[in-house]
C-alpha cells in the first residue's frame, strides 16, 4: 500500500471510530471502568488516526474517501484539506482530555444516564469529523444536523423543567434556521455553479452578481445557526443547563467551533475571498460580527452566573472569527483560523474550571467566588491563564490570532474592525478580570473550607491551560495550516 492509498484509508477510519466507540459503550453499562476505558481508548484511537494524516496534508497530499453516490453529482464523500485538518486536529485532542475530565465531574456529581452521555459524546465527536472532512456541502450538511440531534439529549440531560425548556430552544432554533435557510443557500449554490465540492479559491467567481452573492452569503452565515450570531444565539445560553462537560463541547469542542468553522470553510472554498473582495461584501459582514462581539460581552458583564458569563463570551469571542473573514485580507483569514483553536483551548480550560468550582464548593455565582483562588489554586491558575487567553494578552494563543486579525484590518484600512477588536478588548478584560481578583485578592466568606475537585478534573484543566501558554511558543503547526488553506 502506497503513502497515499494508506493516507485515504485513515480519512473514513476517523470519521467512523467515533460511532464504532458509541456501539460498544453500552456493551459495559454495568462496568463503569471498562465502559469508561472504552471512551478514553476510543478517543485516543481517533486521535492516533487524524495525526496520522497530518504529515499528508502538510506534505500536499489531499487524502480523500467516495462512500456512496446519493445521486448523480451528489456524493457522501470525505477529503482532508487544511482547514478541516486543523478542526479535527482540535476536537479530536480534547475528546481525550474531555474524558478524563467527563469521568471525574460525572462520578463526583452522581449524575444520572451516564452511559447515555458516553455514547451521545462519541456520536457527537463522529459528526464534527464528518463536518471536518465532508468533501462538499451534502456531507457536510448530513453531519452538521447529526451533530444537533445527538447533542440533543445532552443539553437535555438532567432532565427536570429547565433541561427540557433548554433542550426545546436548541432543537428548535438550531434545526430550524438550518432547514430554512442552510439547506435553501446549498440548493441555490448547486444550481449557480453546478457543484457542492469545496474548491480552492471558491466555486461562484463570475456566477452571480452582487446583490445574489449578498444574498447568498446571508443564508449561509445565519442558516449556520451553531455560529450563534445575534439574533440567531439564544440557543447557547439556554444550553447552559447542561452538565459541564456538555457545556466544554458545545463551547470548545465541537458544536459553536463546527459553526464558525463552516462560516470560514464556505467563505474561502464556496465563495472565495476574491469574489467576496470583488463584490464588496464586507461592510455589512463586518456589521453582523461587530454587533455580536460588541452585544454579546456587555451582555456579559451583567450576568452573575459564572456558566452564562462564559456562554455570553463564546458569543462574543467567536463573532471574531467571523469579523475576521469579513476583513477579507490573507493575514486576518489566518487569524480567524488561529482564533478558532486559541478559543478552543482556552475556553474549554474557563469551562472545566466552572465545573471543578461546582463540583467542590457548589459554587456557581460569580459574586460567591471571594478568596477561592486560596483554596483551589490549580483551579483559579488555569481559570486565570484562559481568561488572559479569551482578553488576548501574551503569553497565551490568544494574543495571536486576535494580532493577526488587527494587523490585517490595519493594512486594508478596515478602521471598523479595528475599533471593533480594541474596544471588545477591554470589554473581555471587564468582565473577566473582576473574577480573577475577587478568586485571588478577596477574603472568603467565614466558614468556608475545601480543596480542589477530584484529580481528573484538574489534571484535565491543567493541561488545557498549559496548552494555552504552549500554543503562543509554538504555534507553528496551527499557523502553517491556516496558510494553507489560503494558498499561502
Amino acid at each position: 500500500m502506497t503513502a497515499v492509498q494508506s493516507a485515504d484509508s485513515l480519512v473514513p477510519l476517523a470519521v467512523l471510530l467515533p460511532f464504532v466507540g458509541a456501539l460498544l459503550i453500552p456493551l459495559f453499562r454495568r462496568r463503569p471502568n471498562l465502559r469508561e476505558g472504552v471512551t478514553l481508548l476510543t478517543a485516543t484511537a481517533l486521535c492516533l488516526a487524524v495525526f496520522g494524516l497530518l504529515g499528508p496534508v502538510l506534505g500536499g497530499a489531499r487524502p480523500e474517501t467516495q462512500l456512496v453516490a446519493v445521486a448523480p453529482g451528489l456524493l457522501l464523500a470525505f477529503k482532508v484539506e487544511p482547514l478541516g485538518m486543523l478542526f479535527a486536529l482540535v476536537a479530536s485532542s480534547l475528546w481525550i482530555v474531555n474524558s478524563i475530565y467527563s469521568i471525574g465531574y460525572m462520578r463526583a456529581n452522581n449524575e444520572p444516564r451516564q452511559t447515555g452521555f458516553y455514547v451521545c459524546f462519541a456520536v457527537a465527536l463522529g459528526s464534527t469529523m464528518g463536518i471536518a472532512f465532508a468533501k462538499n456541502l451534502f456531507t457536510l450538511f448530513l453531519f452538521y444536523e447529526l451533530l444537533t440531534l445527538s447533542t440533543y439529549p445532552l443539553v437535555a440531560h438532567k432532565r427536570d423543567a429547565a433541561a427540557i425548556r433548554g433542550g426545546r430552544i436548541y432543537l428548535l432554533l438550531l434545526l430550524g434556521s438550518s432547514l430554512a435557510l442552510f439547506l435553501p443557500a446549498i440548493l441555490a449554490t448547486w444550481v449557480l455553479a453546478g457543484t457542492l465540492d469545496f474548491t480552492p479559491g471558491g466555486i461562484l467567481a463570475g456566477k452571480a452578481g452582487a446583490p445574489v452573492i449578498g444574498m447568498l452569503l446571508a443564508l449561509y452565515v445565519f442558516g449556520i445557526g451553531k455560529a450563534a450570531l445575534m439574533p440567531l444565539h439564544f440557543w447557547l445560553p439556554a444550553a447552559m443547563v447542561a452538565p459541564t462537560p456538555v457545556s466544554a463541547l458545545l463551547h470548545a469542542v465541537a458544536v459553536v467551533k463546527a459553526g464558525v468553522f463552516c462560516v470560514l470553510k464556505i467563505a474561502v472554498l464556496i465563495f472565495g475571498v476574491e469574489t467576496l473582495s470583488d463584490l464588496g461584501q464586507s461592510a455589512w459582514l463586518s456589521a453582523v460580527a461587530g454587533v455580536t462581539v460588541l452585544g454579546a460581552s456587555i451582555i456579559a458583564l451583567r450576568q452573575d452566573n459564572l456558566k452564562r458569563r462564559l456562554a455570553y463570551s463564546t458569543v462574543s469571542q467567536l463573532s471574531y472569527i467571523v469579523l475576521g473573514v469579513a476583513i477579507l485580507a490573507p493575514i486576518s483569514i489566518i487569524g480567524a483560523a488561529m482564533h478558532l483553536v486559541a478559543h478552543a483551548v482556552g475556553k474549554i480550560t474557563l469551562f472545566f474550571a466552572a465545573g471543578s468550582i461546582y463540583t467542590a464548593s457548589h459554587l456557581t455565582e460569580v459574586s460567591q467566588l471571594d478568596g477561592i483562588g486560596r483554596r483551589m489554586p490549580w483551579t483559579m491558575g488555569a481559570f486565570t491563564i484562559g481568561a488572559l487567553g479569551m482578553i488576548g494578552l501574551p503569553p497565551t494563543a490568544g494574543f495571536l490570532g486576535k494580532w493577526f486579525m488587527l494587523t490585517g484590518a490595519i493594512a486594508t484600512a478596515h478602521w471598523l474592525a479595528v475599533a471593533i477588536i480594541v474596544f471588545s478588548t477591554l470589554l473581555n478584560a471587564a468582565y473577566f478580570l473582576p473574577i480573577v481578583y475577587r478568586a485571588f485578592f478577596r477574603e472568603s466568606a467565614a466558614g468556608e473550607h475545601g480543596g480542589e475537585a477530584p484529580w481528573p478534573i484538574v489534571v484535565a484543566l491543567t493541561l488545557t491551560g498549559a496548552a494555552t501558554v504552549a500554543m503562543f511558543f509554538l504555534p507553528g503547526l496551527p499557523h502553517a495550516l491556516a496558510r494553507l488553506t489560503i494558498g499561502m
